[in-house]
């Protein structure tokens, strides 16, 4: 058993603190080969980067990390029938999900469809009326549209019935997925997804525009193979639309490492040139000054999720896609204001989600109830996930149906069990990853479904028993906090998943001023060894984290992130608080 750092066994958020293992002799070879301070050099060692690939990590490139699509199962009977039907003049259509992923999946084929000058038609579901995935009706509607080709992105791997009902009605379908799979996959021309059985799980943390890039680049080589581009026709330049691939695998929370590391790096350069006019407005209204991975997931991402929460489905995609300025401006303030309206919903449906939470002793947080609005029922996931330190699923019920959306913690695989719980037939639909997951459920059958995932979660957790802990990569100094040693760990990003962004430990801290900002943020001017520093706590006010701060206590160990805050031409260093410690 490790030692708890600075000795803090039970912290303000009930937590242990440990410091991250790293190995020495690889963090003294990163300071004098990459010339990186020791901080930076123990966290870099401590994600389990070799000396060897550390250049490559500090400075990724596309070249080095690109697959051949074509090691992909079934991506080559996927692009000879996408190009079949190009060049035979029949229509095709984007049927995609209504999340940041399935619209920046789908905006990245309607920009490829224009640049090879055919129109794609574009089809989100209605969250709603329609639910997530492809449906029946739908999918027979752009059948008798004369539609001979739908792209299915970020859904359909277990959609088998609606597939064989496109299949009856002379519909070709090709999906870009990457939810988990069964053995049988469904009636489609090609199922694309790295997470199929038969794949080698090499790319199996590739969000679903990931795996619609390399379909991209697959179609484009065929098409430059086939003389496409001989006629005078211009060759697009298919780099222009990593900043969608960046978006789409940041908010979709998947591994930050190998192929999504790469994309996520050179996408952002991308998104920081405001190629794409529908997210240079976006990131106005959102007040992006920084376009990195944080910019995009929690500024961006919402604001693009809004529409298929409490809006319209297609928003996100048609502003994603859309080459026309005043367009972009008047989608992005929807947008925008459809993200307020969106977290109104949420805190109510929050509040009336922890009080039902707070009296159970299951392995996992499960509530239902009625009225709650099944746009905002995921992000509650989220935060009841943090809250609690348990996977967590909320389920909206209205009439006789469910709709639910979970998510889970490290080592607990959600995924897997809520298609365990569709095998068993306690649900309607459902899948996801390890993650996250949604499904429908008769409310018959939710008290049985909350059995079912509670014994198998809990066997879960009885194999490896979950404490809550706080990693730290290191003990800073107020003096160190600068903002040439902020750039230096920015050096080991983009951070998310799998590539956690260096959380640090400042000891012995005086709060000299605490108060209450935003949405019950709480902000603090402190000092450590002299220096007067800056820091932030986001949504604690009610927390006993906030109530710690705002008590102001003579002594106080911080934990948290340093970040660089602009404002008005200057440049200073800001603590974003995750713990705390009296």
């Amino acid at each position: 058993m490790f030692a708890p750092f600075l000795n803090v066994s039970s912290s303000c958020t009930d937590r242990l603190w440990l410091a991250r293992p790293y190995e020495e002799r690889s963090a003294q070879a990163f300071m004098q080969q990459q010339g990186l301070g020791d901080l930076a050099a123990r966290a870099l060692s401590a994600r389990g980067i070799g000396i060897a690939e550390a250049a490559s990590f500090l400075d990724p490139k596309l070249r080095d990390a690109l697959p051949d699509p074509s090691s992909f199962q079934d991506m080559d009977k996927a692009v000879a029938r996408f190009v079949a039907v190009l060049r035979a003049g029949e229509k095709i259509a984007v049927f995609g999900d209504y999340d940041v992923d399935g619209a920046t999946s789908s905006a990245l084929l309607l920009r490829f469809g224009r640049a090879l000058g055919i129109p794609l038609r574009l089809y989100i579901p209605d969250r709603m009326r329609e639910g997530y995935g492809p449906n029946a009706p739908a999918l027979q509607s752009l059948a008798a549209d004369g539609v001979k080709l739908a792209l299915c992105v970020d859904c359909g791997t277990t959609a088998h019935e609606p597939l064989k009902a496109a299949q009856e009605a002379g519909l070709d379908v090709i999906i870009l997925d990457h939810h988990a799979a069964e053995p049988v996959l469904p009636s489609a021309c090609a199922v694309i997804n790295p997470n199929r059985l038969d794949e080698s799980g090499q790319y199996s943390t590739l969000a679903a525009v990931g795996v619609t890039y390399l379909f991209v680049i697959a179609v484009n080589r065929a098409l430059r193979a086939a003389g496409f581009y001989a006629a005078g026709r211009a060759e697009p330049d298919l780099v222009q639309w990593l900043d969608l691939v960046a978006l789409g695998t940041v908010c979709d929370v998947v591994k930050l490492t190998g192929l999504n590391r790469v994309f996520v790096a050179q996408g952002l350069k991308i998104a920081a040139q405001r190629r794409n006019v529908g997210l240079a407005a976006l990131g106005h209204v959102a007040g992006v000054r920084v376009w990195d991975a944080y910019a995009a997931g929690f500024l961006l991402g919402p604001r693009v999720n809004a529409g298929g929460r409490v809006g319209e489905s297609d928003l996100g995609a048609n502003l994603l896609s859309t080459e026309d300025p005043a367009r972009a401006s008047t989608l992005a303030q929807h947008l925008h204001a459809l993200n307020e309206e969106r977290r109104m919903i949420e805190a109510q449906v929050l509040r009336e989600a922890e009080t039902l939470a707070v009296a159970q002793t299951l392995p996992m947080v499960f509530v239902a109830a009625e009225g709650w609005h099944p746009g905002v029922i995921g992000i509650v996931a989220s935060r009841l996930k943090e809250k609690f330190h348990r996977p967590a699923l909320v389920i909206a019920l209205e009439g006789e149906i469910g709709k639910g959306s979970g998510r889970s913690i490290g080592g607990i695989d959600l995924g897997a069990a809520v298609i365990a719980a569709r095998q068993a037939g306690l649900l309607i639909n459902g899948g996801g990853h390890k993650m996250a997951a949604g499904l429908t459920v008769a409310r018959e059958t939710i008290s049985a479904l909350q059995d079912f995932l509670a014994e198998r979660i809990g066997r879960q957790m009885e194999e490896d028993p979950l404490r809550p802990t706080l990693m730290l990569d290191g003990l800073a100094t107020g003096p160190g906090l600068t903002p040439a040693f902020v750039r230096q760990l920015a050096r080991l990003g983009p951070f998310g998943t799998g590539n956690t962004e260096p959380r640090l430990a400042l000891a012995d801290c005086k709060i000299i001023r605490a108060d209450i900002v935003g949405e019950k943020h709480v902000r603090v001017i402190f000092t450590q060894s002299g220096t007067r520093l800056r820091g932030i706590a986001f949504r604690a006010m009610e927390s006993d984290l906030g109530q710690a701060l705002l008590a102001k206590p003579a002594r106080i160990h911080l934990a948290g992130y340093a970040r660089l805050d602009e404002w008005q031409g200057e440049e200073r260093v800001q603590l974003q608080i995750s713990d705390a410690a009296v």
